[in-house]
């Protein structure tokens, strides 16, 4: 998969970017809070429509500003596609492949695939299960278009819900509904867990020969899926864990209308990891928390290559300069295939990558 092109309007601080880029490597170099990571931000939200560091759409338009604009020439499938964002403050976003309307961001999982390195990932061991949630959700919607409605569903379902357990000692009509959300948002999470127990089944495969050779073979990572305690068999089949997370549901009924809580939900599941038999997040050095997140990033990486044939595109945000010289050397031996974008303070010499395209970036600008 390629990006050969993309052009921003009012995109976080870029009130117009217009650039064509290298197949191989692509260097985005510039002082700090310059734009370097909105360019990254930009290509990223063509291939998901969410941001990894915006929670609503609106915080990516430009201060006052009511509209912003991403397109992208992309090519994949031994095709070519133009992808559009268009973002508005006052209405829906509207995502576009070669000029047809998407109804769902799912519609997107396949074009355009990528990898996101960024400083905050070298942590996703040490942080709280919400990252690694959201690391999970980033990976398995490019790659499977129903888990992307039915997590964008069960979201929906989640927020209601809570309103009404927030709400029902003064409005007890509320609770007339609550059976229905139960059951909905059951047969949602049931796809949810089932998603995520298959990629996590498929990290577990390609992860640890990663952190073998990272670590020089003195570390072995494994990894597990914690989720609903009632669910015996993440990897069972999407109907067999409804039956389990409707009685679990039921169990935790009361509870959760004295606490005003949804207390029965996949929403808290998390990626679980040890590093030679012990919890990778209580016990693991700096070093190795870093390790063990690289090596989850380079795993995914395969796996979409596995899955879809063409390697995703890669955003490094200015990852390198966070790492020693060896995890430096480690991380660029093994991303010689596929497009690359890399950010960074200093002009970088990355010819050993294959042919390098560098572009200079001030003030949201790109400077010729």
């Amino acid at each position: 998969m390629i990006v050969r092109s993309l052009t921003l309007d009012f995109f976080r601080n870029y009130p117009h970017f217009e650039g064509e880029f290298s197949s191989n490597v692509n260097v985005i170099w510039g002082e700090n809070a310059q734009g370097k990571t909105n360019l990254l931000e930009g290509i990223a939200y063509l291939s998901t429509a969410s941001s990894h560091r915006a929670r609503y759409d609106r915080e990516l338009i430009q201060f006052g500003v009511d509209h912003a604009f991403v397109k992208g020439e992309v090519e994949a499938r031994d095709r070519v596609f133009t992808l559009e964002a268009r973002l508005s403050r006052g209405a829906r976003r509207q995502l576009f492949s070669n000029g047809v309307r998407l109804k769902t961001a799912g519609e997107l999982a396949g074009v355009l695939n990528t990898v996101l390195f960024c400083p905050e990932d070298l942590w996703l061991i040490r942080e709280g299960a919400a990252v690694r949630r959201k690391f999970l959700d980033s990976c398995i919607c490019q790659l499977r278009p129903k888990y992307a409605e039915a997590l964008a569903e069960y979201r929906r379902l989640y927020e209601h819900k809570t309103r009404i357990l927030r709400d029902w000692e003064e409005h007890p009509s509320l609770l007339d509904t609550l059976d229905e959300f139960n059951l909905r948002m059951a047969q949602t999470g049931a796809l949810i867990i089932h998603y995520r127990a298959h990629f996590i089944r498929r990290l577990g495969e390609v992860t640890p020969a990663i952190h073998r050779d990272f670590s020089g073979g003195r570390e072995e990572l494994e990894l597990g899926y914690e989720t609903v305690s009632t669910v015996t068999d993440p990897l069972a089949p999407a109907r067999t864990i409804l039956e389990q997370l409707l009685a679990h549901q039921e169990s935790h009924r009361r509870a959760g209308m004295g606490s005003r809580q949804c207390l029965s939900r996949p929403h808290k599941d998390d990626l679980a990891g040890e590093l030679n038999g012990l919890s990778a997040r209580q016990f693991a050095s700096p070093g190795q928390t870093r390790t063990a997140a690289l090596s989850l990033k380079l795993a995914s990486r395969e796996i979409f290559f596995q899955e879809t044939g063409e390697w995703p595109v890669l955003l490094l945000d200015d990852v390198l300069s966070e790492l020693d010289g060896k995890r430096q050397e480690f991380v660029l031996k093994r991303i010689t295939n596929g497009q690359v974008f890399i950010t960074c303070c200093e002009e970088m010499d990355l010819s050993r990558l294959g042919s390098a395209r560098t572009f200079h970036i001030r003030d949201g600008a790109l400077v010729r």
